[in-house]
C-alpha cells in the first residue's frame, strides 16, 4: 500500500525586516517558516504551555505576576498564559508584523482570539534583544520562544541573547527573584554554563518528551534578590 502525503499550502508569504516569512497550511495543521527554516506548527503545544507553567511555579506564589512572552508563534504560549487567571501583566513582543497580523486578521486568529482581547494582554512589534535592553519595566517572568533553541538560532542577530551581555539584559528586565524560561529543541549544557557565570541561580532544565529524538526542553533560572 503506497502512502499519501498532503502537500502543504502556502497562505501567505512576505519579506519582513529579517527575511522572508511564510504560514503554510498542511492538512490540519499551520506552520510558520521563517527564511526556510521550520519554527513551529499548531500540532502539539505541550512544551509552550510548559514554558509558561514552568515560569510561573517558580514564583512561588508571587500575587499577579507580570510575564513578558518572547515570540508569539503560534500563539500557544500567549493563550495558555491568558487562560490562568493567576498571571498580571502579559505582554508580547514580537518582531514579526507578518505574524501579528495572522493573530489579529487571519487563520492564527482562531487560537488567540480570546487572549489578545483580554485586557491583560499587550503586543509589541519589537526585537526582543532590544526591546529588554531599552525597557523600564519589569517583569516576574521572562519566557522565551523565539529561535529553535541557544545553538539554533533563526537568524545571526538572535545570537547575542544567549550571551553574557544579552542574558544582562534579561536579567535587567526581571524584577529581583524573577524568573527566566528559555525554551530549546535540544538541552544546551553550554547555554546553562553562561546563565550560572553571568550571575543567575537555581539553573535547571525540564525536558519535554517528543515522539522520536532528542526531548524538547526548557532551561529555567532566577535572578538573585
Amino acid at each position: 500500500m503506497t502512502a499519501s502525503y498532503e502537500t502543504p499550502v502556502v497562505l501567505d508569504r512576505r519579506e519582513g525586516p529579517y527575511g522572508e516569512v511564510a504560514l503554510r497550511r498542511h492538512g490540519e495543521l499551520l506552520q510558520i517558516i521563517a527564511n526556510g527554516c521550520f519554527l513551529m506548527d499548531t500540532s502539539d503545544g505541550r512544551s509552550e504551555r510548559l514554558l509558561v507553567d514552568a515560569a510561573l511555579a517558580a514564583l512561588d506564589g508571587r500575587p499577579r505576576p507580570r510575564v513578558l512572552i518572547g515570540g508569539l508563534g503560534v500563539g500557544f504560549s500567549l493563550a495558555h498564559a491568558a487562560a490562568d487567571p493567576r498571571w498580571g501583566r502579559i505582554t508580547v513582543v514580537e518582531r514579526e508584523p507578518a505574524i501579528i497580523g495572522w493573530h489579529r486578521h487571519g487563520p492564527l486568529a482562531e487560537l488567540t482570539a480570546a487572549a489578545l482581547a483580554d485586557p491583560r494582554t499587550d503586543i509589541v512589534e519589537a526585537d526582543l534583544l532590544a526591546y529588554v535592553n531599552e525597557t523600564s519595566t519589569t517583569f516576574d517572568a521572562l519566557c522565551l520562544d523565539i529561535d529553535n533553541g541557544p545553538d539554533w538560532t533563526v537568524t545571526e542577530g538572535n545570537d547575542g541573547l544567549y550571551t553574557p551581555p544579552g542574558l544582562a539584559g534579561c536579567a535587567r528586565a526581571l524584577a529581583p527573584g524573577g524568573v527566566l524560561a528559555v525554551w530549546s529543541a535540544r538541552p544546551s549544557p553550554e547555554f546553562e554554563g553562561t546563565l550560572r557565570n553571568v550571575g543567575f541561580q537555581q539553573v535547571r532544565t525540564e525536558e519535554i518528551p517528543v515522539a522520536r529524538g532528542v526531548p524538547d526542553v526548557v532551561h529555567l533560572a532566577v535572578r538573585p534578590g
